[in-house]
């Protein structure tokens, strides 16, 4: 028998004796790597506590109402093989019958469709909600908004009252005897109809990394909630590049690189400060913006298992030299899966880059509850008439997706010339 492994509270920001709510495992488990071990709940946030590795606990020291900080003792893993099988996925957990191999496509039952033993008396009308006062933990939320479902309507069982799980699973399978309800009417986006892929050919099924299973459900809630306009601009930054070069070539020997994005950053918190909406927040009632008086750059990155945005904190303090050098350590964190918490917490404004790739124009998603991302592709060259003849330029395209109820056509345009201006003339980027 190996030894045991401690497995303790990681990094949770600020969060001292923070109670425990539930607990996932018991000794004898098996878990997988990343599996919830525990479930905490401040008075600000209810997050899970994953498993460093894949084992059997082997003892486990806490229980349900234990207050605990980073750093306490919460259970020992036998490091080795984890949970055998995998559990069903929620789909599988719902369905009442296989679906026939040679049924036809078009007599497959949707998702969404009701069916025996099932309630749906929980349908929500509209776009998923946030349950912002529902005593449940962020699995339990996530699922619910798969199945859009009302939370409000479903009776907890755990302590305090809290919505656990089972409960959520006991509601959707309904009791035996429950009749068909009829179809729910008005009951949001219909889901797309379940298909047999195998029944055209042969198929390879790969669970979705995490970064993917997290991120999927972030980005469909912002994309539903959020009347997304996209504003295109380019900029001509033929001068800033030159210098951007000598930069690079002068930081090479002390180990760092000045990317095109460090002149961004700099140039979208001068448009922050310049366009004060463009930093801020719909509150929870939508009838006031939250004005930011900080400047947190969000930056996507491509990493082996999908995008991440790690955060550059007071982007307004620091040169472009400074951001440089941030930029490639938290790069390289990224991609070696190293980033914390705190890394990806407290952003702004978002940047995402896809200059390294090509394309151009896109339509990035808002990384809600900001209001607005800047979108960059791979800058060309391109004729432009001076006056007189035709030069050769590079341009930069830029697209800003931005949230209409907040930022309206005329501002987005003003906001993004105002990048171009800054871009055009590296001078005005380093006042």
């Amino acid at each position: 028998m190996s030894v045991a492994t401690e497995v303790r509270v990681p990094d949770i920001g600020d969060f001292v004796d923070v109670p425990i709510i539930e607990v996932h495992v018991k000794p004898g488990d098996r878990v997988n790597e990343d599996d919830p071990l525990l479930t905490l709940e401040s008075d600000k946030a209810t997050m899970d506590v994953p498993s460093p590795l894949a084992g059997v606990v082997r003892e486990v020291p806490v229980k349900v109402g234990d207050q605990v900080s980073e750093g306490s003792l919460i259970l020992q893993v036998e490091p080795g093989d984890g949970a055998v099988t995998q559990p069903p996925s929620l789909l599988e957990q719902q369905e009442q019958q296989p679906v026939e191999r040679q049924q036809p496509v078009e007599q497959q039952e949707p998702l969404g469709q009701d069916v025996p033993g099932r309630q749906r008396t929980a349908a929500v009308t509209g776009p998923a909600a946030d349950f912002a006062q529902t005593h449940a933990g962020p699995s339990v939320r996530r699922l619910a908004r798969e199945f859009d479902l009302d939370l409000t309507a479903i009776t907890g069982t755990g302590p305090k009252g809290r919505i656990t799980k089972d409960d959520v699973l006991s509601f959707l399978k309904g009791p035996a005897s429950t009749p068909a309800a009829a179809p729910t009417q008005g009951s949001g986006i219909p889901e797309i109809p379940v298909q047999d892929f195998s029944t055209f050919g042969s198929i390879e099924v790969k669970p979705l990394v995490r970064i993917k299973k997290l991120s999927g459900p972030h980005l469909h809630r912002s994309w539903l909630n959020i009347p997304h306009v996209t504003h295109h601009d380019d900029a001509d930054i033929t001068e800033l590049d030159r210098y951007r070069k000598e930069l690079d070539t002068a930081a090479k020997p002390d180990g760092y690189r000045v990317t095109l994005l460090s002149f961004l950053i700099k140039a979208v918190v001068s448009g922050l400060k310049r366009f004060p909406e463009v930093n801020s927040s719909l509150n929870t009632e939508r009838d006031s913006l939250i004005f930011k008086q900080y400047y947190n750059i969000g930056i996507a990155v491509d990493t082996p298992d999908g995008l991440v945005v790690p955060v550059v904190r007071d982007a307004d303090r620091k040169g472009i030299t400074e951001i440089s050098r941030e930029l490639g350590e938290v790069s390289a964190r990224a991609r070696e899966g190293k980033l914390t918490g705190p890394d990806l917490q407290g952003g702004s404004f978002t940047i995402s880059s896809l200059g390294g790739i090509g394309g151009t124009a896109f339509t990035p998603i808002v990384n809600a509850p900001e209001v607005a991302i800047l979108g960059v592709v791979r800058a060309k060259t391109a004729p432009v008439w001076d006056g007189e003849q035709f030069v050769p330029r590079l341009i930069l395209p830029l697209s800003l997706s931005y949230d209409h109820r907040v930022i309206d056509g005329a501002l987005a345009a003003r906001f993004t010339r105002h990048l171009v201006d800054l871009l055009s003339d590296v001078r005005r980027i380093l006042l």
